[in-house]
């Protein structure tokens, strides 16, 4: 390990590897250390044989032959799918890192209504036989959809006498005259919203984020999301590979004692004994603990089964989504289904699990309607997620720490955290051709 670099980074996570591959490109000198053997930090996919995740969660193992052998089970820690027209998908071909990835189709999109799921409409003949709304409503809905879809942010003529910026969700919803229903399934189904609280926020945002969701469906045809095979640990390996051809070099299994810091700036680290040196320093929360703060936690479970998961049509892999209203809770819990097609399991075996933010001190109790979809499950994995976020900018300090991965279904709010510090740090915003 050489003795001076112009970037050092704590943790192999994917923005920590994204943000490694984006700056060695740019001709920095890096230096990935990671004090775990297991590359991919919090979005690490965990290897079969199962036994692996037993000891990660501490629990005793009981898997038996048929969970697989080798490379047959990856069970991700980081449960979130890429929009097919997302801005991870658009760092990964700006980085050439597309190359490292067979990224394959989710096959569909569910809802939870009632006690029954419903198929996320892909197409105008299922959305005229869906049960999500009413005839009537649809009629509505597709006034709006027409709207949303029109809309460009560079003509004012799409805004039809809005002012995009102050009107709020739920006044544009208002003048569509838009029912419960149709709020739910457009705010929590097509623009994602985890909470409600969207509908007080300027209708600007539900509009580009109805029209993500609508051309990353008509680039896939199934559904807007994709899924990398052998599971979420691979989209840090991606760009971990770009920046090692770059000359990045990685070191794991490795402690870092102390961060060194002279007149109140980064000046290198210190780990077993020895100093490196850097100009600037990337890290996630969990190195530099005094300088996060906690915002909340994230529940999750991950569910292995060895059925696909009742009225979703025999689905291999999927996102069901629990609404907020339908559980008598404040943020919507999301189902993520995988399974062999994905290459993270054996043949007839499924891989369900369930994410959300968490609101009360039983945090199992919270996701119990989720499970009940599940159900019978052959294993659960339950894991809590503590969410921090940085006391400061670092652009004072040169120390830049990524924020904690939220229970969002998707990177789009990862991405963001990735450019903003992109920014900060080179001064640069990140475009695309």
């Amino acid at each position: 390990m050489n003795k001076d670099y112009d970037v050092i980074i704590l943790g192999t996570g994917l923005k920590e590897c994204a943000l490694g591959s984006l700056l060695a490109s740019l001709g920095k000198k890096i230096l990935h250390i990671d004090r775990s053997a297991q590359h991919g930090g919090g979005s690490a996919s965990l290897m079969s044989p199962l036994n692996v995740a037993y000891r990660h969660f501490s629990m005793s193992s009981s898997s038996s032959a048929t969970m697989g052998r080798g490379r047959s089970c990856k069970v991700d820690l980081l449960p979130k799918f890429l929009m097919a027209k997302g801005q991870l998908v658009r760092i990964l071909a700006h980085m050439d890192a597309l190359r490292y990835l067979d990224l394959r189709v989710v096959e569909a999109g569910f809802l939870l209504k009632g006690s029954r799921i419903y198929k996320v409409p892909s197409t105008e003949t299922e959305a005229l036989a869906s049960g999500l709304m009413g005839l009537f409503e649809k009629r509505r809905f597709r006034k709006f959809f027409v709207y949303a879809l029109n809309f460009d942010e560079q003509d004012p003529r799409t805004y039809e006498g809005l002012d995009l910026r102050k009107t709020t969700v739920k006044d544009l919803f208002r003048r569509f005259d838009l029912g419960q229903d149709v709020t739910e399934f457009t705010g929590h189904a097509l623009a994602l919203n985890r909470t409600n609280s969207y509908l007080e926020r300027p209708c600007i945002e539900i509009l580009e984020k109805i029209q993500l969701y609508t051309e990353s469906l008509t680039k896939n045809g199934k559904s807007p999301y994709l899924y990398p095979s052998f599971g979420i640990g691979e989209l840090a390996q991606a760009f971990a590979r770009m920046t090692s051809s770059q000359g990045g070099v990685f070191v794991t299994n490795r402690l870092v004692e102390e961060i060194l810091i002279r007149e109140g700036r980064v000046v290198g680290i210190r780990s077993e004994g020895q100093i490196t040196r850097c100009k600037q320093l990337i890290c996630d929360p969990s190195y530099v603990p005094d300088r996060v703060r906690k915002v909340g936690q994230v529940i999750r479970a991950i569910c292995i089964l060895g059925h696909p998961v009742k009225n979703t049509n025999g689905a291999n892999s999927g996102l069901i989504i629990v609404p907020s209203a339908q559980a008598n809770r404040r943020s919507d819990i999301y189902i993520f289904l995988t399974s062999s097609v994905h290459s993270v399991a054996v043949q007839g075996k499924y891989i369900a699990i369930v994410s959300t933010a968490v609101e009360s001190k039983d945090p199992e109790k919270e996701i119990h309607l989720a499970l009940e979809l599940l159900e019978p499950i052959e294993q659960k994995f339950f894991y809590i997620s503590d969410l921090h976020v940085p006391n400061d900018l670092g652009t004072n300090s040169q120390i830049f720490i990524t924020t904690s991965y939220d229970a969002t279904a998707h990177f789009e709010s990862a991405c963001a955290d990735i450019k903003e510090i992109y920014r900060r740090m080179t001064g640069f915003e990140l475009k695309f051709d």
